[in-house]
């Protein structure tokens, strides 16, 4: 019976999906490499059959839009048949951004609930921090990340730690939120009977309050790892890096490779699908180590 309904609510639904996804991008890449192909058969004086003119469309190698197929041979290559520790290989530009990533992410989900934690318990921080957290965020990473990037080099700071901090900046905002939002969850009647046991604050802190906020902490957790890759890939813009998903994004416009840039793409979000199911992994461990029941 549970196959049945993974089988209907979960595995019929999202293939439709991958598979409608997959006809529109090959469409959209026949639609628009068609002007670019008939340019080079004209000048080449090539005629053929439509189904011939759609292969060498779908074959061209420096397409405007990829095809599924060019973009999944280029991460198979790039990821199984090159040495992990290749300048090439997504294997080793994946795993330089996923340090930074991971630091960033550290530090910003820290930093997130020690802001939290203060916003519950002080006013005054509720009445001043929080707006300029809010409106922290409403300054585009792109114009933040070459300054942070500046000003740390002008103190000799470069490599990881640049690169961590802008990840940062992304992660501790739904930290924070979530972490605020869970803290204060408990409802009247739980705190007032917290102090009817003469419960102090320190207690009624750890024992009701961070329970009640652990949900909404995983739950911001995975939305901060997401940005976290967010921030160390644009991070890696500006510094004119070497290597790293950004850094492979950045030699493929270069250099017009866009097969590189869509499979650097492609390694990104399978990263951030492979970071956002740990944490969903570590959330139903805490959870069940809590006493709560499988979902």
């Amino acid at each position: 019976m549970e196959k049945e309904q993974f089988f209907k609510h979960k595995f019929v639904p999202v293939t439709t999906i991958v598979l409608a996804i997959l006809v529109l991008w090959y469409a959209f890449a026949i639609i628009l490499n068609t002007p670019f192909q008939r340019d080079l058969d004209r000048r080449a004086n090539v005629t053929s059959g439509t189904m011939e003119f759609i292969g060498r469309t779908l074959a061209q190698p420096k397409p405007i839009l990829p095809a599924p197929h060019q973009v999944a041979q280029n991460v198979f290559e790039n990821t199984f048949l090159r040495p992990p520790t290749s300048n090439r290989s997504l294997v080793y530009n994946a795993w330089v951004t996923l340090s930074s990533t991971a630091v960033g992410f550290a530090f910003g989900t820290v930093l997130g609930i020690l802001i939290a934690v203060g916003i519950v318990h002080v006013i005054a921080l509720d009445r001043s921090l929080m707006p300029w957290i809010i409106a922290s965020q409403t300054v585009p990473i792109l114009a933040i990340a070459p300054m942070v990037i500046v000003v740390l080099a002008a103190v000799n700071i470069t490599g990881l730690i640049p690169k961590a901090l802008i990840s940062t900046y992304l992660s501790f905002f739904p930290v924070a939120v979530g972490m605020v939002k869970g803290l204060r969850s408990p409802e009247v009647m739980h705190l007032d009977l917290m102090r009817t046991y003469n419960a102090s604050a320190t207690q009624t802190f750890w024992k009701l309050r961070v329970p009640a906020s652990i949900p909404f902490l995983f739950t911001s957790m995975k939305v901060a790892i997401a940005a976290s890759l967010v921030g160390a890939i644009v991070a890696e813009l500006p510094t004119g890096a070497v290597a790293g998903i950004g850094a492979k994004l950045l030699a493929g416009s270069y250099y017009s490779q866009t097969i590189d840039i869509w499979a650097a793409l492609v390694a990104g979000s399978i990263l951030a699908a492979a970071l956002v199911a740990i944490v969903s992994i570590v959330a139903r461990i805490v959870d069940r180590s809590m006493g709560g029941r499988p979902a």
